[in-house]
Parts: structure tokens; C-alpha cells; sequence
């Protein structure tokens, strides 16, 4: 898979995701098991996608949390600890909006 496209489907996911939680609260989140296992849904397929980049590309662009987002999806599949939903919804909503401006800005880098 070109890495455009990975890169692509990973925004795709970031998309869901904001849409899925437009105007939500953490409390609206916390109770609603339908939009956390869209939400983990999607964050797992992000790291999956996040795995798939070729390794020069990654190290290229380093500031993308690429080891983080592989981490995220095997704490989510294989459940250590159970999911934590604070944890989630701090990623949804801190961490998420930084990430796809940063891939936004690289998905049509050619190296």
C-alpha cells in the first residue's frame, strides 16, 4: 500500500472520530458504548495503518507519533488493563486534531 493512501485511511479514521464526538462531553462519552467502540474501532485501525509505513518515512518524519499509535491499537486489542476511557477521550480530544494537521502536511511528501 502507497503510503498515501495509509495516510489517507489513517485521516479518514481522525475524521470519524470528530464526527462521532462533535459536540459531546466527556460524561456523554463515558456512557455511550456504541460511540467508545467506534471511537477504539478506529483508533485501533490508526495504528494498524500507522504500522504498515515504511520505516525511512517514518523516520523522516519523526514528529509523528507512529510507535505511540501502534501502541495505542495493541493496548485496545489485546486489552491490557482494560480501556481506559479518560485515556481516550484526552486522545480524541488533545491529541487527535494536532495529528491531522501533522499528516495533512505529509501525506503527499515523496521521499
Amino acid at each position: 500500500m502507497r503510503r498515501k493512501v495509509i495516510i489517507d485511511k489513517i485521516i479518514l479514521c481522525l475524521d470519524k472520530i470528530s464526527v462521532y464526538c462533535g459536540g459531546c462531553s466527556y460524561e456523554d462519552f463515558r456512557v455511550n458504548q456504541q460511540l467508545i467502540e467506534a471511537c477504539v474501532f478506529n483508533l485501533s485501525q490508526m495504528g494498524e495503518l500507522a504500522n504498515k509505513i515504511d520505516t525511512n518515512f517514518k523516520e523522516l518524519h519523526g514528529d509523528i507519533p507512529w510507535k505511540k499509535l501502534y501502541g495505542l491499537r495493541n493496548r485496545i486489542i489485546h486489552d491490557y488493563e482494560g480501556v481506559n476511557f479518560s485515556l481516550i477521550w484526552e486522545i480524541i480530544k488533545e491529541d487527535l486534531p494536532k495529528l491531522k494537521e501533522q499528516l495533512a502536511a505529509i501525506k503527499d511528501f515523496e521521499a
